[in-house]
């Protein structure tokens, strides 16, 4: 017969399935401790790309990308023939982009260096959106707001053709008003624009605009052919121009229905 403590003795195979269960208890609380601490690392990994990724979300067609720049070493490519020997010459302003496009600014400046006038010539490249109207910013080189609504003003011609003029919408009719102007050319690609505040009634400011375009000339078509080849032809249809003179008047407001190359 055995003895109480016997009966109570812990055999050594029963203290080699305690010490194998509780290993495996840490093996297995290890195992996903680590699972735990690896699924948290992963997020942690994700959450750090993702926050990467976002200055490239923002910078896609930000202002940090190369745009519009000052070409001060370019030469000017466009004049204006002078009616008198006293009349002021204008700044000239030459701006080009990255991927081609070229922008030749004339401006005239009246009392207190405001502007009157101006006239640019923008050889388009492939920066140009043929999706975006083409009288867009235009109420800006008015000198007006960008949300400043336009409305057409009736067509002129010029030796260029059909000039399209534009002014603030709502503006009554007869009522002197600075006029914007807008002509594109498809071959090559084109775009002259501007706007005056020349003169004092609306027949004197379309005139001035048809003078602006007429003395338009020139200097230099560079590598460019098909620019040589349309001035040429345009200067077959040049008219004498005349300070206080009258434009050719093709349509009023109210008949004008602009379509297609201006």
């Amino acid at each position: 017969m055995q003895s109480p403590e016997a009966s109570t003795a812990v055999s050594p195979t029963q203290i080699h399935l305690a010490l194998a269960n509780f290993a495996d208890e840490v093996v297995g609380t290890l195992a996903h401790l680590f699972a735990y601490v690896g699924a948290l690392a992963l997020f942690a990994i994700l959450a750090l790309a993702g926050l990467g990724q976002l200055p490239d979300l923002r910078d896609d067609g930000s202002a940090d990308k190369p745009g519009w720049a000052v070409a001060d070493r370019s030469h000017p490519a466009f004049a204006l023939s002078r009616i008198d020997s006293s009349e002021k010459t204008a700044s000239y302003t030459i701006l080009r982009h990255p991927e081609g496009g070229r922008r030749d600014v004339m401006r005239w400046a009246g009392d207190a260096d405001k502007p009157v006038a101006e006239l640019e010539i923008y050889r388009e490249g492939s920066e140009f959106d043929v999706t975006r109207p083409a009288t867009s910013g235009l109420a800006i080189q008015m000198g007006l707001g960008a949300a400043t609504a336009l409305e057409q003003a009736g067509l002129i011609d010029t030796k260029f053709g059909p000039v399209a003029l534009f002014r603030p919408s709502g503006t009554a009719e007869g009522t002197p008003s600075c006029l914007g102007y807008l002509k594109r050319n498809e071959e090559p690609a084109l775009q002259i624009s501007g706007f005056s505040c020349q003169g004092e009634t609306m027949p004197a400011r379309r005139a001035a605009i048809a003078c602006t375009l007429n003395r338009l000339t020139l200097l230099t078509s560079g590598n460019e052919p098909k620019l040589a080849e349309m001035f040429a032809h345009a200067e077959l249809k040049r008219r004498s121009c005349e300070p206080g003179g009258s434009a050719d008047w093709l349509l009023g407001a109210a008949n004008a229905q602009l379509r297609g190359t201006l």
